[in-house]
């Protein structure tokens, strides 16, 4: 069981088992992953997760992506699941777009599930939610994007967050 946790409240010495988290092991979890189950899909333009979405199930990526939303039924024309319990497969990885305090529950389902991995996003993070998941034996990763670090690995990590290809911005 690997426990990839990047936030420096982690350094305490209250999750027993903990250490550093490595590239290489984020790699190895997006690598041996096939599909992601995004928990807080929102269908505003605006929000990290429906961003994140939109990567994941672009031609960047080979993942089956779920939506789970109770209050949503479709984003980017895709069907929405109201709880991972309602989800047609055991998606590899939980990527959670929830706040802090919502961790625990979703990682306590995401163990019920059979899930792999228990991802939270940039500036989420839970030390309850790390331990339920690790003493489930799921790899966790916490305060990490899954769009930035697969492009980071891809090769498509630019500034901006993606390789646009451009060089300039003068129009030809």
């Amino acid at each position: 069981m690997t426990w990839i946790v990047h936030w420096e409240p982690l350094m305490r010495k209250d999750i027993v088992g903990w250490s550093p988290p490595g590239a290489n092991d984020r790699k190895r979890i997006l690598d041996e992953s096939r599909s992601i189950a995004i928990v807080g899909a929102s269908a505003n333009t605006a929000r990290a997760s429906y961003f994140v979405a939109t990567y994941l199930l672009s031609s960047s990526t080979d993942y089956d992506v779920y939506l789970v939303n109770p209050r949503e039924t479709e984003i980017l024309g895709r069907p929405v699941y109201p709880s991972l319990a309602d989800l047609p497969v055991v998606p590899d990885i939980v990527d959670v777009f929830r706040r802090s305090e919502d961790l625990p529950p979703i990682a306590e389902q995401s163990a019920e599930i059979g899930a792999k991995v228990f991802w939270a996003q940039l500036g989420l993070w839970s030390a309850e939610a790390a331990q339920v998941a690790a003493e489930a034996g799921l790899d966790v990763v916490m305060d990490r994007c899954t769009k930035i670090e697969h492009a980071r690995f891809a090769g498509g990590l630019h500034l901006a967050g993606f390789d646009t290809g451009v060089i300039n911005s003068k129009r030809a």
